[in-house]
């Protein structure tokens, strides 16, 4: 079966400076809904929209059927 996949970028600062467990709950239970599971969880230093600097984040990939 095909499958397609989508990454979501969670920046520390969208955590309130430390990485959240509730937060991370509630973006996994949001895409469980529409059907898509847990693929990966990535650690990464995640690109600002402003100047060269990242801060550190989550990278999650999710996957579901096509």
């Amino acid at each position: 079966m095909p499958y397609q996949y989508k990454v979501v970028e969670l920046r520390e600062k969208w955590l309130g400076g430390k990485m959240s467990g509730d937060k991370l709950e509630s973006i996994l239970n949001e895409h469980a809904a529409e059907g898509w599971r847990l693929k990966e969880l990535t650690g990464a230093d995640v690109k600002g929209r402003f100047g060269p600097d990242g801060v550190e984040g989550l990278l999650i990939t999710f996957e579901r059927e096509v």
